[in-house]
């Protein structure tokens, strides 16, 4: 069902979205504990792995590829069973793996990496596509899953703050147990519900493996957006992982106050998502979501080509939270036009787009990388410049799918 046009059915507000999808919400946050966990106490994991803070941090990466693998596997697979247990499975896989974090020898942190990355890719794409379902009118529809990405990007911003604390009392231990606590035990009623619950797909709808990638190619602009979402996310992880050198490099800024950037950073994408979610939301939005997808991928541009350059601490602050609001505004448009377009596949969608953006974190983190070991910072804003400007090219393609549709 390809759905392009706005409708006039009311959406409901933020508030009373949030009341009817709470165990969503705090499922999205969750998911982020385990990794943020692993991140904030790197140190004192690495010691009690016996191995250095490069060796052990750069098992993150098998997270990614974990991510990538299962996200491309399980696609097709993603809405064929009730969205509810698709969850509870990739919140039980969650809650196994933070306890398996918890052993902190390499190997089983090896394996928690993996183990992250492929909850994630369950976890991610279901409970975006579970809010979704819950409202008829695609405004709605997108509006929720939206609502899921924007507390998600909270938590991304907040969890580091709310575990800072327990930490001291129990240690990196601790919160890991913690977190594999909650999971298991959000996991069971997610499973007692979905055994009530008939998958999106069913009967004579039901296409094969393959036959799913195929119906996925064919909504219209599916490719594009999906490829914008990869590009951004190359554009923008790949800009963090240099974030915190730039700002020392350039302004001799010390870890507290960096700290504090990025902040700036994580609050101005929280906002951006929440506020274009809620605008894209609305019954007769003046901008499309095609236009402004277009327009924020512009301003990325823009920004990120700005950055490197600036002369002055403030503005290179405003031009970080134009980035963080720009790059945010982004996902929400790519996520509500996958939503509206994809019909009974959105769980199949968001599940590749999930996968995608998993690539895209860490081709832009070594593709950064080599600009910045060829070109210092100069050759790391062309190289983010020319990705984010690819990116503008398919949202052109989204516009002109618009506009031909």
């Amino acid at each position: 069902m390809t759905q392009t046009q706005p409708v006039t059915t009311e959406v409901p507000g933020d508030l009373r979205m949030a009341k009817r999808l709470w165990p969503f919400l705090l499922a999205s946050t969750v998911s982020l504990i385990p990794f943020t966990v692993f991140g904030m106490f790197l140190v004192p994991i690495a010691d009690a792995a016996g191995g250095s803070v490069a060796e052990i941090g750069g098992l993150r990466g098998l997270g990614g590829l974990a991510a990538l693998a299962v996200g491309v596997l399980l696609a097709p697979l993603m809405d064929r069973a009730p969205r509810e247990l698709v969850a509870a499975g990739g919140l039980a896989l969650l809650g196994i793996s933070a306890a398996l974090g918890a052993v902190g020898n390499v190997f089983a942190l090896a394996a928690f990496c993996l183990l992250i990355g492929a909850s994630t890719s369950i976890l991610a794409p279901s409970i975006g596509a579970a809010a979704a379902d819950r409202f008829r009118s695609p405004a709605a529809a997108g509006r929720a899953a939206t609502l899921v990405s924007a507390t998600t990007s909270a938590m991304a911003m907040l969890a580091a703050p709310v575990l800072a604390g327990p930490g001291l009392i129990w240690g990196w231990r601790g919160n890991l147990l913690a977190a594999s606590a909650i999971s298991l035990t959000l996991s069971a009623p997610f499973c007692w519900r979905g055994r009530g619950r008939k998958a999106p797909i069913t009967g004579k709808e039901r296409v094969s493996y393959l036959a799913t990638y195929r119906e996925l190619a064919r909504i219209p602009g599916a490719l594009p957006l999906l490829a914008v979402a990869m590009l951004r996310t190359a554009a923008f992880m790949g800009y963090l992982a240099y974030l915190a050198a730039f700002y020392d490099e350039k302004f001799d800024l010390a870890p507290g106050w960096f700290a504090l950037v990025w902040s700036l950073s994580g609050a101005s994408f929280f906002l951006g998502n929440l506020l274009a979610g809620r605008y894209l939301a609305t019954s007769r939005p003046w901008i499309a979501p095609e236009q402004l997808l277009l327009a924020g991928i512009i301003v990325a541009l823009i920004a990120v080509s700005a950055f490197y350059f600036s002369p002055t601490l403030p503005l290179t602050l405003l031009l970080t939270a134009v980035m963080g609001a720009s790059h945010a505004t982004v996902a929400a448009c790519v996520t509500t036009l996958l939503v509206h377009r994809s019909g009974a596949l959105r769980g199949s969608a968001l599940s590749v787009n999930a996968a995608g953006m998993s690539l895209g974190t860490f081709l832009g983190a070594a593709i950064g990388g080599l600009g910045l070991g060829l070109g210092g910072y100069p050759g790391t804003a062309i190289t983010f410049a020319a990705i984010t400007f690819v990116a503008v090219g398919c949202a052109l393609r989204v516009q002109r799918r618009r506009i031909a549709g």
